[in-house]
């Protein structure tokens, strides 16, 4: 499955009605980092896409939705379940990192 780009218009069903565990990765175009855990989300949206929806929140875009969620630093990766913010993490991480999150 792919990424789902992430506003505040959408928001509200794309993440906290949503039926599975969220993965938000908060970035912006002109971070560094970013660039490096973009194509590991992307990556692991295709692989656990049936269980985990992935979303992309670009800071710039959505100030909004970077406040609510207490974004100081990017990128950040925060996983919702059921509207709740269960882990998050700043900084770029490898991708097993990543899936560790997904599991607790």
């Amino acid at each position: 499955m792919s990424v789902v780009t992430i506003t505040k218009d959408n928001y509200e069903m794309e993440v906290v009605q949503s039926d599975k565990p969220v993965l938000l990765d908060f970035w912006a175009s002109w971070c560094g980092p970013c660039k490096m855990v973009s194509p590991i989300v992307d990556e692991i949206a295709e692989e656990v896409g049936l269980v985990i929806k992935v979303g992309k929140i670009n800071v710039d875009e959505q100030p909004e939705l970077a406040a609510q969620f207490k974004v100081m630093s990017i990128p950040t990766l925060a996983v919702v379940r059921g509207g709740v913010v269960v882990k998050k993490s700043v900084g770029a991480k490898p991708k097993k990192d990543i899936l560790e999150m997904l599991e607790a």
